[in-house]
């Protein structure tokens, strides 16, 4: 992997429960890994019940863009059949703990 230059956070609240969360994240991840400039996605499961994210890794802010704009990006809610539109935090990575 090579050093990403950004970093972004997206959680959500969703009706479905786990098993089929779980079940959309595997069916939906093809396409992630398919994304340009995305280094690395985390599946997140947050200790609150319902609530789920995605912590993604990108190479440049060029292609974070492009997926934020993209029908991939657009269809997380309706896909997790959210309460309420995704928060996201984006943040540009600092430094790495290794290399």
């Amino acid at each position: 992997m090579s050093q990403p230059t950004y970093a972004v956070l997206v959680r959500l609240k969703s009706e479905l429960d786990r098993e089929d969360v779980i079940r959309i994240m595997r069916e939906r991840a093809p396409e992630f890994r398919a994304l340009e400039g995305l280094e690395q996605k985390y599946y997140l499961e947050s200790l609150e019940p319902g609530e789920y994210g995605g912590f993604y890794l990108w190479r440049s802010l060029d292609d974070m863009v492009q997926y934020r704009e993209s029908e991939l990006a657009a269809t997380i809610a309706a896909a997790y059949q959210g309460v309420g539109e995704p928060s996201v935090d984006v943040f540009k990575v600092a430094m790495p703990l290794r290399d």
